[in-house]
């Protein structure tokens, strides 16, 4: 019996990681994208996790809201902050700092 909690919890621990692996590549798709369309450099081309909580989507149903930070560049030679809210695996919210627009 002890084994088969084990493998379940095993098997659960992986799908967790892969759906974290493409909820952080959907925000850093959506990082690009929104550095590309304001004309700013997203610097080190990733996103670093920041939180994890339970929140309802529009339709009521419970998803993993995933919180990410990234740095961005508006004149090359300065960081700003970024964040990104991925409910389940679509984009929630985006913030970029204020910064002078190209």
């Amino acid at each position: 019996m002890w084994e088969a909690a084990a493998i379940v919890l095993i098997v659960a621990g992986i799908f967790f990681w892969i759906d974290s692996l493409r909820a952080r590549e959907r925000a850093l798709a959506a990082g690009r994208s929104a550095c590309q369309r304001y004309g700013v450099q997203l610097l080190d081309e990733t996103v670093q996790f920041a939180k994890l909580r339970l929140a309802r989507d529009d339709e009521g149903r419970l998803r993993l809201r995933r919180s990410y930070t990234f740095e961005f560049s508006d004149t090359g030679d300065n960081r700003r902050d970024g964040a990104i809210v991925m409910l389940g695996g679509e984009l929630q919210d985006m913030q970029l700092e204020p910064h002078r627009l190209q």
